[in-house]
């Protein structure tokens, strides 16, 4: 039994986040088959890699255009390195960085600004850049940093 109430039918469940290039994908991928799995871990798919910036919930489809409009903010370049495998509480695999670029903590307050003067919900925890690799992997062993 699901515990989750469904969301309206005119509703869609939104999240902001950076999706990476194919290349950086492929040694996402490559990286994730390094780990020593438990037998039991529902393993995120590669196409489906990515570091969330803010998760939003459900909203009303209708929101969309305004959405779309509002969070088109500017973001400077920067490069980051994912370089920290860990294994957070209840199994979640990830990939971290050792240090969080000033212009990616940037994006993350501007994009959480819209948010706000938008009614929409952010995140109340601190932020911590990750990709997830798996959950209910306890046990599982990361590879080497």
């Amino acid at each position: 039994m699901n515990s989750r109430p469904r969301p309206p039918a005119d509703s869609v469940r939104l999240f902001l986040a950076l999706w990476p290039a194919p290349r950086q994908r492929a040694a996402l991928a490559h990286h994730g088959g390094e780990w020593l799995w438990n037998p039991t871990p529902r393993l995120v798919a590669p196409g489906n890699l990515h570091l969330t910036l803010h998760f939003i919930g459900n909203v009303p489809a209708k929101r969309l255009p305004e959405l779309r409009q509002a969070l088109r903010v500017p973001c400077q370049p920067f490069a980051l390195d994912l370089d920290q495998p860990q294994l957070w509480p209840h199994g979640i695999a990830v990939l971290t960085p050792q240090a969080i670029p000033p212009a990616l903590a940037q994006l993350h307050a501007d994009l959480g600004e819209v948010l706000h003067r938008l009614d929409l919900p952010t995140e109340t925890r601190d932020f911590r850049p990750h990709v997830t690799f798996a959950r209910h992997a306890q046990g599982a062993v990361p590879p080497p940093a």
